[in-house]
């Protein structure tokens, strides 16, 4: 299964149910996401944590979900790429994601940045999601 989109899955299925907190094992890819999130304000905070399951230890990640009067910060997600389909950009074809009030997270040869931050930093890569 496509870490990624595990983990966007479980985001969306915690603020349908109202949680504060959601828990996804951890990876460098993912908190470079997460971190991306946090600056765009669709969650807190961000924790790293080690979970003990049958004598080993694993790193996991535990996001703070955020909620505007009452309702989940994160209208949707539309996951771009998958493991099967690749899809890139260029950074001159960067356009704003639903009229400017959402992100596209692109993966790049400069690392994992928001849409924004690619198109001023003149650099392409592939669309993992968009996000509104």
């Amino acid at each position: 299964m496509d870490p990624i989109a595990d983990m966007l899955t479980r985001i969306q299925n915690a603020q349908k149910v109202g949680a504060d907190h959601v828990a996804m094992p951890s990876s460098k890819m993912k908190m470079q996401i997460a971190s991306i999130l946090k600056e765009a304000g669709y969650i807190g905070t961000i924790e790293k944590k080690k979970k003990k399951a049958r004598k080993v230890e694993h790193d996991h990640l535990e996001l703070e979900l955020k909620y505007l009067d009452g309702e989940p910060a994160i209208n949707g997600i539309r996951l771009v790429s998958r493991p099967s389909r690749h899809i890139y950009i260029q950074s001159s074809k960067i356009k704003p994601v639903r009229s400017g009030f959402g992100i596209a997270v692109i993966s790049t040869p400069k690392g994992v940045m928001s849409s924004p931050e690619a198109r001023k930093q003149h650099v392409g890569g592939e669309v993992l999601f968009e996000i509104w």
